[in-house]
């Protein structure tokens, strides 16, 4: 990594284009870091702060003061009175221009004060019930499971259909192979909502409406995975398919110990991608799904949002938990999405 990022074209200072990369570089990963960072940092504040204008970076709480005679602990203010001495007030409540506090050294007597010279005291104090109240009062472990169940199988499956579809179209020379392949490429084009109508009539003909198969069986072929995997494929010596033939080595044998294993760098690309395609996933299983105890964590996270109040807070820890899984697989699979990408396109 040091060695990297000390590289440069000059031999011994650095030349315009490593100042023009590095400000690009530079420039992209605060487009990208800043919102996750807010977002991040957001996630433990209170519902009030998030609401709260101007803005804060830092998660931070009001402060409260336990006095005498009342039950409940007062938020805390700092109130300048008329000889220009601050004093620490509890804030019993505020009507209009007019707000009555109480001063903790004097618990029995209560100040009218003008709304204008007290100012709210904040500290800086993450709300991790942000994150607890989630999992204790709703059902976003169901959600969790169901999205891990739906990626996890989805993934698995898409890696070994679209390979042996790939291995077919690489290695195989037929009659209309280059046909089959140019249509199936053409399904690129058609978005989503062109298909969705019939594939939901397929879901519910075979049964699986409200199932998460349904979400699943119908989103494990896909012309990208195919045309990345063939691409490689194509890379592979036909010498080595031959050798194995030749050694009576069966079609399954040659693609599961031959083609799989040489084909590892563009798998790992096709599984971080289908990984982030059914896990963030909102519409089709939105259609598919109808019941509460089988919603993905995407649908999970939508029902935070009401008709007339959206809990931020929630929505934000639970976004920054969503986010985990599919940032930890990239981290492990990362080195081979430049060798896997740029291998696809070389015949």
């Amino acid at each position: 990594m040091t060695g990297f990022l000390t590289r440069t074209r000059g031999k011994t200072r650095m030349d315009v284009t490593d100042i023009l990369a590095f400000a690009w570089l530079i420039l992209g990963t605060l487009v990208i870091a800043i919102p996750i960072g807010w977002a991040f940092l957001s996630s433990f504040k209170p519902e009030a702060e998030i609401n709260s204008f101007p803005p804060t970076l830092m998660p931070r709480a009001a402060e409260t003061l336990v006095i005498e005679g009342y039950d409940d602990p007062l938020p805390a203010y700092a109130w300048t009175d008329e000889t220009g001495e601050t004093r620490t007030v509890g804030l019993i409540r505020r009507i209009g221009l007019k707000a009555t506090v109480v001063d903790p050294d004097t618990p029995g007597e209560r100040l009218s004060v003008d709304a204008a010279a007290i100012e709210k005291r904040t500290e800086i104090r993450p709300e991790w019930s942000n994150y607890t109240d989630p999992l204790e009062r709703f059902a976003f472990l169901t959600y969790l499971k169901n999205s891990v169940f739906v990626t996890v199988v989805a993934t698995v499956m898409t890696l070994v259909l679209n390979s042996m579809a790939a291995f077919a179209l690489s290695k195989y020379r037929f009659r209309g192979s280059t046909t089959i392949f140019v249509l199936m490429l053409s399904t690129l084009m058609l978005p989503l909502s062109v298909i969705m109508v019939p594939a939901f009539m397929v879901i519910v003909g075979l049964n699986l409406a409200d199932n998460l198969w349904g979400v699943i069986f119908s989103t494990v072929a896909t012309p990208t995975g195919v045309f990345l995997l063939r691409q490689y494929m194509l890379t592979i010596p036909d010498d080595l398919i031959e050798a194995a033939r030749v050694d009576a080595a069966s079609e399954f044998r040659i693609y599961w110990r031959i083609i799989l294993p040489l084909s590892a760098p563009a798998l790992a690309v096709l599984a971080i991608f289908s990984v982030i395609w059914r896990w963030n996933d909102f519409l089709w299983p939105l259609i598919v799904l109808s019941s509460p105890e089988n919603y993905t964590l995407q649908l999970g996270l939508n029902a935070f949002q009401g008709q007339f109040t959206v809990q931020w807070h929630y929505i934000l820890s639970m976004t920054v938990v969503a986010l985990l899984p599919v940032t930890l697989i990239f981290l492990f699979l990362q080195r081979y999405i430049t060798e896997g990408v740029a291998s696809s396109g070389v015949k």
